[in-house]
């Protein structure tokens, strides 16, 4: 009589084989007792929540409605002990969990092989239902099966890590290895979506799972999909501002950048051993980042690393021998047809074959003998933020009620202390201050020195008056009969006082003479060379002077000679005349 482990391969292969016939994808994997125990409980609690409003569930339970859930779907009698409340609920949950996930379990695979085998080829049963019920609950001797607890060969040195870390994170390989083959499993996204630490914790997780029922989508394509839209998507593709994952983009690009370097491996390495070392280690060295030797993690993952490569050698040799003979037995997914490199499509079909047939012997594992240290919340740490626990990943983070833990005058008194003004040291500052940028100057000190553009002016200015020095002929005397006026800075209201006194308005330029004398002296002006210099100094001055809106210029030094008894009358001298611009310039400064 064959070892059960051999007909529980048979059982797959055969069922690997002859699948599309019945499944939508060919990439099906198949949940091995623990993975069936995992999903159980989080259906429980999901019903739990729908109708306790908590998402928990206690060991007992799980324990109650796995051994129910087996009986009915192996169609045994069902047990003395009465079903849980909501059971229907919670078988519906379960059967929906993994088809939503694209997985099936051992008793699925069981009752479809009945449908699936050859007449003349596979035996009609080569597992009854009630092995299979002791093989999934434990309670019989296990004969040619892989048990990646327990050494394959005895060995007196003591290992560091314990059962439990070996278990997890043996598990955390096969999910990635997983997501390579079926990117809808769910469990696997969660099993390795922060292990090794992103920073996507419990709060990461729930806002995809929301993304993915929100889209009807899996987990694995709510990730990538907008981690795609933030990276090659444009203005009006990209996400908005408002989307929950924007606060986790880093992290969700680690996870999506270290399954693309995994593809990656998968189709440019051609040898299906090399390329499952080579995935292999590629998960290896992600976890034991920054991790010294004498860790626990560390030799876990030296051990599972040397397991798995070995394990995938030995698989290859097997399906070459194998594909020489009859055949291979396994058919994987067909490459699309649209496929761009077609030479990456079909470079990566041998080890996908391999990967599945590893998959399907880490399904056949015997059960966890302590069902505590597989379901509990206490999971060992991978670095993660929140642990391996599934349980915890899939519970939502509490939601506020919306009533304030403080009282409304703590929370007036702590938004006014945000409205004030912080106060600002005043830091020593080097020699290189000048290069410092600048703070901008409060409301007052900008109000309190406001720039000659904020200077408030009139449309219609009245005409500057300015006084020259005036001579007159009959008290010309000396140094007497030169009178200077104050300049337009030191008295800036001048013109407006003018006006208020009823001072006749002048021509804003001409002679020095003319502007400074009285009505008296304009007769005397009549002689036909003063008239003719006037007029001259007239055109000069209104070719150099300024708009009636222009700053007040600089008070202007000319030497003027005056027709005096026994003189001669000349022009203006020395007269300096400005640049263009600096007026402005000067006023500028001035302020």
């Amino acid at each position: 009589m064959e070892a059960l482990g051999d007909r529980l391969q048979l059982l797959v292969k055969t069922f690997r084989r002859e699948c599309p016939r019945v499944l939508e994808s060919e990439r099906t994997t198949v949940h091995g007792a623990d993975g069936m125990m995992m999903v159980l409980q989080l259906a429980i609690a999901e019903v739990n929540k729908q109708h306790r409003g908590e998402f928990k569930v206690s060991l007992s339970d799980v324990l109650m409605a796995w051994k129910h859930l087996l009986f009915g779907k192996l169609h045994l009698p069902a047990p003395d002990s009465a079903r849980l409340d909501n059971y229907d609920l919670i078988v519906e949950a379960y059967e929906s969990f993994l088809k939503h996930s694209n997985t099936v379990d051992l008793v699925d695979v069981l009752r479809m092989y009945k449908q699936l085998r050859q007449v003349n080829a596979d035996p009609e049963e080569p597992v009854s239902p009630i092995q299979l019920f002791e093989f999934l609950t434990g309670t019989m001797e296990f004969s040619g099966l892989p048990d990646s607890s327990v050494p394959s060969t005895p060995s007196s040195i003591s290992r560091p890590c314990s059962s439990q870390m070996k278990m997890a994170v043996r598990r955390v390989f096969c999910s990635y290895l997983n997501l390579l083959v079926n990117t809808k499993n769910d469990m696997a996204v969660a099993l390795t979506l922060d292990v090794p630490g992103r920073a996507l914790g419990r709060q990461a997780f729930t806002d995809v799972k929301h993304a993915a029922q929100s889209a009807n989508t899996s987990l694995f394509l709510a990730v990538t999909s907008f981690v795609r839209a933030i990276q090659l998507g444009g203005k009006g593709y990209a996400p908005a501002e408002s989307d929950p994952l924007r606060k986790h983009v880093k992290g969700l690009s680690d996870f999506v950048q270290f399954l693309d370097n995994l593809e990656e491996i998968l189709g440019e390495v051609p040898d299906p051993s090399v390329c499952g070392a080579k995935l292999v280690a590629a998960i290896r060295a992600a976890l034991v980042k920054g991790r010294s030797s004498g860790d626990a993690l560390y030799a876990a993952a030296e051990e599972t690393t040397k397991e798995l490569k070995e394990r995938i050698c030995q698989i290859h040799e097997i399906q070459k021998r194998a594909a020489s003979g009859s055949g291979t037995g396994i058919s994987p997914a067909r490459p699309r047809a649209y496929a761009v490199n077609h030479a990456t499509a079909f470079g990566g079909r041998d080890t996908v074959k391999v990967l599945m047939a590893l998959l399907d012997e880490e399904a056949l594992t015997p059960p966890c003998a302590n069902k505590a240290d597989l379901l509990s919340e206490e999971q060992p740490d991978l670095g993660g933020a929140e642990g391996t626990c599934v349980l915890t990943l899939f519970r939502s983070p509490e939601v506020s009620t919306g009533c304030s833990p403080q009282p409304l005058k703590n929370r007036v008194q702590s938004r006014l202390d945000l409205l004030k003004p912080k106060a600002k040291d005043k830091a020593m500052r080097s020699q290189f201050a000048c290069t410092y940028k600048e703070e901008e100057l409060p409301l007052n000190r900008v109000l309190e020195f406001p720039s000659s553009s904020q200077v408030p002016t009139c449309v219609h200015p009245a005409p500057k008056v300015r006084t020259t020095p005036a001579v007159d002929e009959e008290s010309c005397s000396g140094a007497e009969g030169r009178s200077t006026a104050k300049p337009p800075s030191e008295c800036p209201n001048k013109e407006q006082s003018g006006i208020q006194q009823g001072a006749a308005l002048k021509p804003r330029s001409g002679n020095a003479l003319t502007r400074g004398a009285g009505p008296g002296d304009g007769q005397k002006a009549g002689d036909n060379t003063q008239s003719k210099g006037n007029k001259r100094k007239q055109v000069d001055s209104d070719q150099h002077g300024g708009s009636e809106n222009r700053p007040p210029e600089k008070k202007r030094t000319t030497s003027v000679s005056v027709k005096v008894p026994g003189k001669k009358v000349g022009k203006a001298a020395g007269k300096k005349k400005l640049i263009s611009g600096q007026g402005k310039l000067t006023s500028f400064f001035r302020v």
